[in-house]
């Protein structure tokens, strides 16, 4: 079982707020458009494509590793803001944490997935990490806080928020894959996974 502290909450968003939030999103991909990170030993390249918004982004370079900044690493740009959306839904499940400063925007292409990892990039890692689900239905795959730990899998839906606080903060997680084509909202296959946290000590 998912250590405590995680929580998924299927159908957080109705169908018009998902079209509300997709709207959006659009206009924070003319901003800061979707680039290609890669792994910073490797310099091979993740499978799914991402931007940011807020005031920090997280990116992955072969020259600097996982890092967080200001700004777009192709355009030079400062992040566009967080849309209210997004906060809204912080406030509603962070139990009161500060609010957060970065939204990380996966775009996961059919095929795409992301491998089992732990989000400790932060300074604070009291707050939790939430993530909403747009698009295509994905397996999402959750273990504990060693990398050998059993894992279970959970059905993501459009309109889903998963929250990983408490003991489940530095769970290791993932997407194992997305199912193509189980939802219209973006208007081709694919799924965007919304990742927000806080990354500075309050």
């Amino acid at each position: 079982m998912a250590l405590s502290g995680f929580r998924h909450l299927p159908g957080f968003l109705d169908r018009q707020a998902q079209m509300r939030l997709k709207a959006a999103l659009d206009d924070v991909l003319e901003v800061a458009p979707l680039f290609v990170p890669v792994m910073p030993r490797s310099g091979r390249p993740f499978s799914v494509r991402m931007t940011n918004c807020g005031d920090l982004g997280w990116v992955s370079d072969k020259a600097g590793g996982y890092r967080y900044q200001p700004t777009h690493p192709d355009t030079g740009a400062t992040w566009p803001a967080m849309p209210r959306q997004l906060t809204t839904i912080w406030k509603a499940v962070a139990d009161g944490a500060p609010a957060p400063e970065a939204c990380l925007v996966n775009w996961y292409a059919p095929g795409a997935k992301m491998g089992l990892h732990v989000d400790r990039d932060e300074e604070d890692l009291s707050a939790p990490v939430v993530s909403v689900s747009l698009g295509d239905d994905a397996w999402f795959r959750i273990g504990g806080r060693k990398r050998g730990d059993p894992t279970e899998k959970v059905l993501l839906r459009s309109g889903d928020v998963l929250v990983l606080g408490g003991d489940a903060r530095l769970a290791f997680h993932g997407i194992d894959r997305i199912l193509p084509r189980t939802s219209d909202l973006l208007g081709e296959a694919g799924r965007i996974n919304l990742t927000l946290r806080r990354v500075r000590l309050a």
